[in-house]
């Protein structure tokens, strides 16, 4: 039965203007807009004077995160690549500080491990913790076959994408106490490999491991912390190289359901963070 709130019903579907954008790409170029809850989300102080620190939180579901937990109370360092998502940036910085509370914009490219140490450094020097790190930033492109994927691309894939997590839990874990958590961003490509995104399904699937494995090993230590990942499936407003064709798959496939919005993904990341 159709109502006024069924969600199937309530957002834009496909088909969408077919606009490319240039890695990073912008959330202002979007069409439609994306939804990270702007002007949905109601925060209730969950998160009262805690301190996140988000990757690629300037735009699609990093965006949404940091509306999410800057309205539940938390201070906010953001990190993003570079000079062209300065305004994605300082459009959620805004949204942020509109919540009442403080955030740090830290440019730079995780792929560099002294970038990720100083990212924490920044952290703990600004707001003396951290008790929560979402590693959420991506690297992705579509490749129809094995040979159009150049040396290069595979691994600024995995270096972005698992290496990055990598130098950020290593640098950030001796500044976390007990109660403080991980959460991880892979992707339903994990589970569900997409053909034309061997590179990054297979660096998804790397996340997994990793996040049960340190999860493992801080729980046989004593640590206290948890370590989580949220995977994602198909996003129809998050910047991207994902083809066409494999978003009318999936509405075929999905038809009567909705495609993934980011703020509904900010929403798991918030409960990861709960505990």
């Amino acid at each position: 039965m159709k109502t006024a709130n069924n969600p199937s019903e309530k957002y834009p579907k496909p088909p969408f203007p077919s606009k490319r954008q240039a890695y990073p790409g912008s959330d202002a170029a979007m069409d439609p807009q994306a939804d990270h809850g702007e002007n949905s989300y109601v925060g209730y102080r969950r998160f009262e004077n805690k301190t996140v620190l988000i990757t690629g939180g300037d735009s699609g579901i990093g965006r949404a995160v940091a509306i999410a937990f800057a309205r539940e109370g938390a201070d906010l360092l953001i990190s993003y690549l570079a000079d062209s998502e300065d305004a994605d940036a300082e459009e959620t910085a805004r949204y942020v500080r509109e919540a009442g509370r403080k955030v740090v914009l830290f440019k730079g490219d995780i792929r560099d491990e002294n970038i990720c140490r100083e990212m924490v450094k920044t952290t703990i020097d600004t707001f003396g913790k951290i008790d929560v790190l979402i590693n959420n930033a991506a690297f992705q492109m579509s490749r129809k076959s094995l040979d159009d994927i150049p040396s290069d691309e595979w691994d600024r894939t995995f270096n972005t994408n698992i290496k990055a997590i990598f130098f950020l839990c290593k640098a950030a874990l001796p500044h976390m106490l007990q109660g403080s958590c991980i959460i991880n961003t892979t992707s339903i490509t994990a589970y569900e490999p997409s053909d034309d995104l061997l590179a990054y399904s297979a660096s998804k699937g790397a996340i997994l491991n990793f996040t049960s494995n340190l999860s493992q090993i801080l729980l046989k230590e004593g640590r206290g912390i948890r370590v989580n990942a949220v995977a994602p499936g198909p996003l129809l407003d998050t910047p991207d190289s994902i083809h066409e064709i494999r978003f009318r798959r999936f509405w075929r496939q999905y038809s009567h359901e909705t495609a993934g919005a980011t703020r509904r993904n900010s929403t798991c990341l918030f409960i990861f963070g709960l505990g």
